[in-house]
């Protein structure tokens, strides 16, 4: 945790804030930052400013924090759109967390013929648990601006009807990440991405060719086929 965020609806006259002691940003503040009174923490407004707070008073349930500052922009998004298959919840954890580290602001989670049926049933989907795999990938990079994540059930008419508008909306250059597709990843892209991630298995040759119709080049980014986790950081990677 690189910084304590907050919502503003939790400031008091907008110059200080109480924790309750149970709240594991405290915990953090206490054992790993090891923070002691009249120190300052790396504070931020979730969708706001990032600044420095002081811990001013500490009690056998609660800490209060003062804002010293709050008037810093937080670290610049990259300009990527990830789509990705449903994943094993567990794996999808890793990827929220470490590609909204990364700075991506915009996830489409899709259903694709090799996911299974019972990873839509995932307490993870609820807006709670996504909201919090989010925020503990911002609190990782030190930002914080909430990512948006749209889930799309139906593959077929996201392919045809949304990723087209997707792709001329952001102006970006569309990529599927395929191990065995003949074009290498670009490095260093200088224009906005959108990349679709398969499931464990990949894409089927018909949503690559769905994919494909509506503007996304198929690329690879080595000959080793990766998991899901780490094919995201790579190509992001690449691109960034």
């Amino acid at each position: 945790m690189n910084i304590i965020l907050f919502n503003k609806n939790e400031l008091i006259d907008n110059s200080a804030i109480t924790i309750s002691l149970t709240d594991r940003r405290a915990e953090h503040i206490i054992k790993v930052l090891k923070t002691k009174c009249n120190e300052t923490v790396k504070i931020g407004i979730i969708d706001g400013a990032v600044g420095t707070g002081k811990l001013i008073e500490l009690t056998d349930q609660t800490m209060v924090l003062t804002v010293d500052t709050l008037n810093s922009a937080p670290p610049n998004p990259i300009p990527v759109t990830l789509i990705l298959a449903m994943q094993r919840p567990k794996t999808m954890k890793k990827i929220l967390q470490s590609a909204t580290a990364m700075g991506v602001k915009v996830f489409h989670i899709i259903e694709t013929w090799k996911v299974e049926k019972s990873y839509w049933s995932s307490p993870l989907l609820k807006e709670s648990e996504l909201t919090k795999q989010l925020q503990l990938g911002l609190e990782q990079a030190g930002d914080t601006v909430m990512p948006q994540i749209i889930v799309n059930r139906r593959f077929k008419p996201f392919v045809e009807d949304d990723l087209p508008e997707i792709l001329r909306k952001s102006n970006s250059c569309g990529f599927i990440a395929h191990p065995y597709a003949e074009n290498e990843c670009p490095h260093k892209l200088q224009k906005p991405a959108t990349i679709a991630i398969g499931p464990e298995g990949g894409f089927t040759d018909y949503e690559i060719i769905k994919m494909s119709n509506s503007g996304m080049l198929p690329v690879n980014i080595g000959s080793r086929p990766l998991r899901s986790e780490f094919a995201v950081t790579a190509i992001l990677a690449k691109l960034i």
